[in-house]
């Protein structure tokens, strides 16, 4: 079964190359104010206090007049939120099609999706969304008996704010472990339940965060969690991820600390996977969110200790499956597309390994299930899925049902089929039963939903940037749709941590399309479509390369007349919230619209915040050293606001309860650009209260946000009625 480590979540190591801590003087105890320029003549914006507090980097002073906004619990703060929100909703409040695309959302979003069994103990599970229900329900089956709710997220709170953020099931099947999250926060709690009487076993585990939960037989479960924080400022405790077993029926406070609880075992991010036979504990240990140590120890044999898997940073590995003292192991150490090797468990280290399926030109993501290995293969970033026996000889390709997204093989060792999904930009995510054994596959549920996915083309296309490097994109609209420059168009980006967008269905999107616009999706460096060597072309000093390929994609939509400037929007979230504010800092005149969510903004503080020191593999750190300290300056959004320049109308979009990129990055930029913005575009900023970066946020708050960033959208390119 394809069980991935938890890796550290995207958005990477702290330098030791500290030449030079920034030092804050601040004029005097209370920074005096200075009223922010009333920006845009149609927008009276609140007032942002302007401080005097300014950072001196390797002899470089760099002011930062709105630091008080990053202490996200003050009342000061608090209020400058409310006082936002009421400008940017009086605002939208004046879009006469607002509720028109809310119900053009809501009813895309209103259709019946089901997930694929799977089977635990004596029961067949899935998870089912009746269309509107703010989190999917999990159900559950006998036999032949009808199916029953086993577990309603939307019971947990009566406002929607508590989600259902994974579960795991004991050995026999008779226990579950949960994780719910509240206002979509990275801190958890774990449940356990009898899963026959539903009845909880013991009390619920707490300030559980960045953590699978791998049973031990039936007995408890490894997890693991840092030292909770007292605030949004990073704690020196961030880089003591550290691994618990947690043994059923006995209080937290007795669980066992397995790994990571001494000085020598310092990590950011730490992931336990025990074997299907729950021979071995496998442990992946990292500071970044790229490469990793690993460490395998025998639960048959405790007292032998861990025995080293790799012990350098420099690639990532983990366990996909066991067969006796056979560990079939997923690395792209000396193999930037990955590839499959084999480890003897009483040896495994790195310098043992031996090549079961070999790298390619294609990147490799592979899955197990039914005692067979299936190989999902990136070309261009389009599915391609081979199937292979336990010796690495290939039993068949799969015949997928199109060009687009094939994914979650996967299955216990038993298994005699195995269901994945397929989907695209204009095809719902459609679940497949394939038969291991001979090859066929049957359509096990196709969603229904009125959306006619023959009406809309969605075409690959390969544009040059600006070093003459090739970048795909895929582009949809209607297939009506005139190319004379006047279609309002989403330019989507990523581009970063290794994160690769393939083509997927989305309601939100297909809204988007039916409302009569284009999407358009680029595959930025910085991801990892093509492999370890298209990320690092996007981390640290060749983060350029990211922003360069966003604007030449839009150059290209400009080009061949799919938009032009006045029909463009930038739009991207997290670390595509980075690539949007730089974008258009740079550029102010590439777009009409900006949606930068959830962004990272502050390139020279981000690593002070939560788990932000995470993520230096990708960016640098301003004190890693003066060279690295310009090139963030130099691209910093916060940083790169200038007087006298007309930026695009922009909507920022964050969360208050954000404790993975903290709100003050968003709430900085927003003073800044108000401050300095000129011209009549908007500037505004939608802080949504009580939810986090993203993940379990209601139905009902995705709908209402959506239709306002379209709203937002259309109204600023000069749209005053909806076909």
């Amino acid at each position: 079964m394809k069980k991935h480590l938890l890796k550290a979540i995207p958005l990477v190591l702290l330098s030791t190359l500290v030449a030079c801590q920034p030092k804050t003087e601040e004029a005097s105890e209370v920074p005096k104010e200075s009223e922010s320029t009333v920006s845009s003549s149609k927008t009276q914006y609140p007032v942002s206090r302007h401080g005097e507090v300014i950072d001196t980097y390797f002899g470089t002073e760099v002011a930062d007049p709105y630091r008080w906004l990053e202490d996200d619990m003050s009342e000061e703060t608090g209020d400058w939120v409310k006082q936002q929100n009421q400008v940017t909703q009086a605002f939208l409040g004046k879009i006469p099609y607002r509720e028109e695309i809310e119900d053009v959302v809501r009813d895309l979003i209103n259709y019946e999706r089901v997930s694929a069994p799977f089977t635990e103990g004596e029961y067949t599970y899935f998870y089912k969304n009746d269309g509107l229900q703010n989190q999917s329900v999990v159900y559950r089956q006998k036999g032949d008996a009808e199916a029953e709710v086993f577990i309603d997220p939307n019971t947990f709170s009566e406002d929607g704010t508590v989600s259902l953020a994974g579960m795991a099931f004991s050995e026999d099947g008779a226990k579950v472990a949960y994780q719910t999250s509240t206002g979509g926060s990275d801190w958890r709690q774990v449940y356990i339940m009898d899963v026959e009487t539903k009845e909880f076993i013991g009390k619920p585990l707490q300030d559980v965060k960045f953590s699978g939960l791998s049973w031990y037989k039936n007995d408890g479960f490894y997890y693991s969690s840092y030292d909770k924080p007292t605030g949004s400022e990073l704690s020196e405790k961030t880089d003591q991820h550290k691994l618990y077993y947690h043994k059923v029926g006995t209080p937290q406070s007795e669980d066992e600390k397995v790994f990571g609880h001494i000085d020598s075992e310092k990590h950011r991010y730490i992931g336990a996977q025990v074997s299907e036979d729950n021979r071995f504990l496998f442990v992946s240990a990292a500071n970044s969110t790229s490469g990793n140590r690993a460490y395998l120890m025998d639960l048959e044999d405790k007292a032998a200790g861990w025995k080293t898997v790799k012990q350098s940073i420099d690639a990532d590995v983990y366990m996909l499956t066991s067969s006796g003292d056979k560990l079939f192991l997923v690395t792209n150490e000396n193999a930037p597309n990955t590839k499959i090797i084999v480890a003897d468990a009483k040896n495994p280290d790195v310098a043992n390994w031996k090549d079961l399926i070999a790298e390619t030109e294609n990147v490799l993501s592979p899955s197990t299930a039914g005692g067979f290995l299936f190989a999902e293969y990136m070309v261009d970033a389009i599915s391609k899925v081979m199937q292979y026996d336990l010796q690495g000889n290939l039993v068949r390709e799969i015949e997928l049902p199109g060009l687009g997204s094939a994914g979650s093989f996967g299955g216990k060792k038993d298994a005699v089929s195995t269901y994945y999904t397929f989907t695209n930009y204009v095809t719902p995510t459609s679940i497949f039963e394939f038969n291991i054994e001979s090859g066929e596959t049957e359509l096990f549920n196709k969603p229904e939903l009125r959306f006619n996915s023959e009406d809309y083309v969605s075409k690959q296309v390969f544009y040059t940037s600006k070093d003459g490097t090739k970048v795909p994109m895929i582009i949809t609209y209607h297939k009506d749709t005139e190319l004379n420059g006047k279609n309002p168009t989403i330019l989507y980006g990523y581009g970063g941590f290794n994160i690769s967008l393939t083509p997927s269905f989305s309601s939100t999107v297909a809204a988007w399309l039916k409302l009569g616009g284009v999407y358009a999706v680029p595959n930025l460096r910085g991801g990892g479509e093509y492999g370890k060597a298209w990320h690092k072309a996007g981390t640290q000093m060749q983060k350029q390369n990211v922003f360069d390929d966003f604007i030449a994609a839009a150059e290209y939509l400009i080009e061949n007349n799919y938009t032009s400037n006045d029909y463009l929007a930038l739009r991207g979230g997290s670390n595509g919230g980075l690539l949007v504010g730089a974008v258009m800092t740079q550029r102010p005149d590439l777009a009409k619209v900006a949606l930068p969510a959830v962004g990272v903004l502050d390139m020279l503080r981000y690593h002070t915040f939560t788990a932000g020191a995470g993520w230096a593999y990708d960016y640098g750190t301003s004190e890693q050293s003066p060279e690295m300290f310009e090139y963030l300056l130099g691209y910093s959004p916060v940083h790169n606001v200038k007087s006298g320049v007309e930026y695009p109308a922009t909507l920022i979009t964050t969360a208050d309860h954000d404790d993975r990129v903290v709100p003050a990055h968003s709430f900085k930029f927003a003073a800044v650009l108000q401050e300095h913005q000129t011209g009549d575009n908007p500037t505004l900023i939608r802080i949504e209260t009580d939810a986090g970066h993203g993940a379990g946020k209601p139905i009902s708050k995705t709908i209402e946000e959506v239709a306002d960033l379209y709203g937002f959208t259309l109204y600023n390119m000069g749209i005053t009625t909806l076909n």
